[in-house]
C-alpha cells in the first residue's frame, strides 16, 4: 500500500525483504499486538457508527450546499476506510499472516492510497473555497456554485484514483519460509523482485513514490493551506474580528487532524526508505497506525464538540451541531464587505 489505515504494518517487508518474525505460524499473539488489534477495532467501531451517522444526516437531513457537499465526501472516505478495519485486525491477529488473497491485497491497499489523497485534496479546496468566501466574497457571490463544486469533487476522486492506481501494480503477496502469506510491495513489477540485481532497481522506484507522495499528500497542501490560514487571520485582524463561527473552526480541527495524524505515517515511510534503525520503524510504524485511526474514525467526533460548550454537547441535537458547524457562511459578517476594497484586502 503506501497509505492509510493499518496497510501500513503490511509494508514492513517491502523494503528490508523478507525478514519476518521466526516463530514458528501461527504465533503466539504478542501484547503489543493485541494492543494494536484491541485498538484498531474499537476505531472500527467507531469510525463505522459515527461517520455512518453523519452521512446520513449530511446526506438526508440537511439541506445541500457547498460546504455540505465537501463534508460528505469527507465523511464518505472517512467511512469507507474505517470500514475494513477488521481485514487488519485479524492480520496482526495472525501474526502479520495475509489470509484474504492477492485481489483484496491489492484492493485494500489500493483503497487506502485513495482515502489519503482524496481526503488531503478535499481539505485543500474546502481551505481555498474558505479563504475565497473571505478575502474574495463578491467573485464568491457570483462564481461559487454547486454545480461547480460538483465538478471539483469529480476531479479529486479521478487524480486521487489515477495516483492510487500504480499500486494495484505494485502490490503482491508472497508465502515466506514459515509458510505465511506476505502482503507488500512489488516495486520492481518483476517475478524475481527478491533477486540481488533487482535490489537497487527496486528502491529507487520506492523512493520515487515516496517522494511524490509526501510531497502531493503532505507538503505541497500543506503550504496551500497554510497560506489559506495566514490571508483569512491576516483579514480578520484587519477588521478586528477575534472571534470566529463554528464553520471555520470546523474546518481547522479537520485540517489540524490531518497533518497531525499523518505526520508519523510519512516519517515511518522515511524511516523505511532510508533504512532507519529497527527500533526506530517499529515506534514510527506504531504512532502512525494510531494517527491513521484518529485521523479517520475519532476526528469527526471533533465536529460536534469544537466551538461548544462541553455540557451543551448533551444538551443540542447531532443535526443541529451539525447545521452550526457546516453552515455555508463567509466568516466575515456580510455588514463589513466592500465591494470596492476586495482586490486589496487579502494577502495574495
Amino acid at each position: 500500500m503506501d497509505t492509510s489505515n493499518m496497510s501500513i504494518l503490511l509494508e514492513n517487508s517491502s523494503v528490508r525483504g523478507m525478514n519476518v518474525s521466526t516463530s514458528h505460524f501461527p504465533a503466539a499473539i504478542k501484547p503489543l499486538n493485541l494492543f494494536i488489534a484491541c485498538f484498531v477495532s474499537v476505531s472500527f467501531l467507531v469510525g463505522t457508527t459515527v461517520n455512518g451517522l453523519f452521512l446520513w444526516v449530511l446526506g438526508v437531513k440537511m439541506k445541500r450546499t457547498i460546504n455540505t457537499l465537501w463534508f460528505l465526501h469527507l465523511i464518505l472516505i472517512h467511512l469507507i476506510s474505517s470500514s475494513y478495519m477488521p481485514f487488519f485486525v485479524a492480520y496482526i491477529l495472525l501474526g502479520s499472516h495475509w489470509a484474504f488473497g492477492k485481489a483484496l491485497c491489492k484492493v485494500l491497499n489500493f483503497s487506502s492510497s485513495l482515502g489519503m489523497f482524496t481526503t488531503v485534496f478535499l481539505l485543500t479546496i474546502v481551505s481555498l473555497d474558505r479563504y475565497l468566501l473571505t478575502c474574495h466574497p463578491i467573485w464568491s457571490q457570483h462564481n461559487r456554485t454547486i454545480s461547480r463544486a460538483q465538478k471539483l469533487i469529480t476531479g479529486t476522486w479521478l487524480v486521487s484514483f489515477a495516483l492510487s492506481a500504480p499500486y494495484l501494480f505494485f502490490r503482491e503477496t508472497q508465502e515466506t519460509t514459515e509458510g505465511k502469506i506476505q502482503c507488500v510491495n512489488n516495486y520492481a513489477l518483476s517475478n524475481n523482485w527478491e533477486a540481488v540485481e533487482m535490489q537497487a532497481f527496486r528502491n529507487h522506484i520506492h523512493l520515487v513514490f515516496f517522494v511524490v507522495r509526501v510531497l502531493l499528500a503532505f507538503v505541497i497542501p500543506l503550504f496551500i493551506i497554510a497560506g489559506c490560514y495566514y490571508s483569512i487571520g491576516w483579514k480578520m485582524k484587519k477588521k478586528k474580528l477575534t472571534r470566529t463561527g463554528k464553520p471555520f473552526k470546523v474546518l481547522t480541527a479537520a485540517v489540524a487532524s490531518f497533518f497531525i495524524c499523518w505526520f508519523p505515517y510519512h516519517l515511518s515511510q522515511a524511516s523505511l526508505v532510508f533504512q532507519a534503525s529497527e527500533q526506530m520503524v517499529k515506534f514510527l510504524q506504531l504512532m502512525s497506525i494510531i494517527g491513521v485511526c484518529l485521523n479517520f474514525c475519532f476526528t469527526p467526533v471533533l465536529y460536534l464538540f469544537v466551538g461548544e460548550k462541553f455540557q451543551q454537547v448533551f444538551k443540542t441535537s447531532v443535526l443541529a451541531l451539525l447545521q452550526k458547524g457546516f453552515a455555508d457562511a463567509s466568516i466575515i459578517p456580510e455588514g463589513n464587505i466592500n465591494p470596492s476594497e476586495e482586490v486589496h484586502h487579502c494577502v495574495s
